[in-house]
């Protein structure tokens, strides 16, 4: 298939016009006040996310069910594997921006990309250790190329002065959550009918539904690219073919690397791997920033200083697809008389709250912000991490006070830690992607969309180091949840203490950016 990959994605019209970088861009009709390319944007990652969190709700349940025959002992593997998993789809993203920006562009990326995520999903279905390893290898070199990149356009649809941007991210990063909404429902009601198996059982058909939505994706950005109107095309003067030449070597090349991530390198090992990535990548968006002068190079320094607080977030945040998925099943009561909640439903609690809670934040910001009142770039992320902090004060105080004689604890307080947990996201994520094309350099926005992406593999590593650590070596328990999450509300709440006293700093560093 990826042999003959580059023939399927080779662009018809807008490749052949010039690259645009977002400083000039053209004139596009608008839809409710923004671009309309915006909204085909959006619901491409709406199908790249229905793909995305069926996999995230299904992926450590499966584990254990087909390889551990549910016993609990599995739960410390799957931990690790969807840790490692995730950590190396948003580490893909270094090298997915730099083959964007230097190489095919971004359209060429997206396409190529989600062809690639396609068929590592539809490999899930096979019921094999190695088989579903390699699918996972498939779905991190297809993400690289896919997700960093169709990010960067929302930026380029704006002029950098363009007071639009922030709310357009705001309106992208709410669009995509229908899909992460819609996705574990879905799922786990084509689950349920298809077979007469418990809904946590059959997961080829959430896996077959996956893929299903990554074939969706690809249609939809291929009939929608030519309203770019030159947005993402390769750059200037770059040699078509053998620029996709070098891509297909790279995804030949890098898909048995991750498998190799995946399957024989431990945790700590991929955690010192990361650590030298993002070190690579600094030093090359600082050298960048230095050519570009003063004010470009203390920029990528904020935005550096911002990316390491970043790790913490999603460290604890990404919770959601491990230990929080054991918590589910095993401690929290989800019996309604004849009715179960389903495990996977929890996981479509924090993108319905970013679709009712996003509008409403966004208000607060732009009234905030009438009144000279709106925080800053890093003191939003420090409201991030704290109410992350606040999410894990409430399952402490579940755990220590509302356990009852069936070592469990009511429904509503893993309802609301998700809940919780969303404010947060809102404070931080939409937040994070709008900073990266207003601080980094213009000729490596790509590029440091990506490091935004590889600070959060980092944290999503720790996050699979973490809940291995909750789970303990026979499963979790109340006992092993207290102390892990006590861990994480003093964590979550130092950070972002320690982010408010230093802001006045950052905010100096990226010279009137707000």
């Amino acid at each position: 298939m990826t042999t003959a990959m580059p023939d399927h994605v080779e662009p018809a019209g807008p490749a052949m016009e010039a690259p645009n970088n977002g400083n000039n861009p053209p004139d596009f009709a608008t839809m409710m006040g923004h671009p309309r390319p915006l909204w085909m944007l959006f619901m491409t990652e709406f199908w790249e996310r229905f793909s995305f969190y069926a996999l995230r709700w299904a992926l450590t349940l499966y584990i254990v069910a087909q390889f551990f025959g549910g016993s609990s002992t599995g739960e410390g593997y799957a931990n690790s594997t969807i840790g490692a998993y995730l950590a190396l789809v948003y580490a893909s993203a270094f090298f997915g921006g730099y083959i964007a920006d230097r190489l095919i562009g971004y359209q060429r990326s997206i396409l190529i990309g989600a062809v690639v995520m396609g068929a590592g999903l539809f490999v899930l279905m096979v019921p094999s250790q190695q088989m579903m390893l390699f699918g996972l290898a498939l779905i991190v070199v297809g993400n690289g190329l896919f997700k960093p990149n169709i990010s960067s356009m929302v930026g380029q649809l704006y002029g950098r002065a363009d007071g639009r941007r922030d709310a357009a991210f705001t309106i992208f990063y709410m669009g995509i959550n229908l899909g992460s909404f819609l996705s574990p429902i879905i799922t786990g009601w084509l689950a349920s009918k298809l077979t007469n198996t418990p809904l946590e059982q059959n997961y080829r058909a959430v896996f077959a539904a996956a893929g299903i939505g990554m074939v969706l994706s690809y249609f939809w950005f291929w009939f929608g690219r030519r309203g770019l109107k030159g947005i993402g095309s390769p750059p200037a003067n770059s040699n078509g073919k053998r620029n996709l030449g070098i891509v297909v070597a790279y995804m030949v090349l890098a898909t048995p690397v991750v498998y190799f991530c995946l399957s024989a390198l431990g945790a700590t090992a991929l955690a010192w791997v990361l650590s030298a990535l993002f070190v690579v990548l600094a030093l090359v968006l600082v050298v960048q920033g230095v050519r570009e002068g003063t004010v470009s190079r203390d920029r990528v320094l904020a935005m550096l200083v911002i990316f390491v607080f970043n790790v913490l977030f999603w460290m604890f945040f990404e919770q959601a697809a491990s230990s929080f998925n054991f918590l589910a099943d095993k401690i929290v009561h989800r019996d309604f008389g004849s009715w179960e909640f389903p495990v996977a439903a929890f996981q479509s609690v924090n993108p319905l709250g970013i679709i009712l809670i996003a509008p409403l934040l966004a208000a607060i910001w732009v009234r905030l912000g009438k009144r000279n009142q709106e925080p800053s770039i890093p003191r939003k992320f420090g409201l991030g991490l704290i109410f992350n902090g606040l999410a894990f004060l409430l399952l402490v105080y579940a755990l220590r006070s509302l356990v009852d004689a069936k070592q469990m604890i009511p429904f509503w307080t893993l309802f609301m830690v998700y809940v919780i947990q969303t404010v947060g996201e809102l404070c931080l994520s939409p937040i994070g992607l709008s900073m990266v094309t207003k601080l980094a350099p213009v000729r490596s926005v790509g590029f440091a969309m990506g490091g935004w992406f590889l600070s959060i593999a980092i944290g999503e590593n720790l996050a699979g180091i973490f809940a291995k650590m909750v789970s303990g070596d026979t499963g979790m328990t109340t006992t092993s949840a207290l102390s892990g999450y006590t861990m994480g509300f003093w964590s979550l709440v130092g950070s972002g203490v320690a982010l408010f006293m230093i802001a006045p700093l950052i905010q100096k560093l990226m010279h009137g950016v707000k």
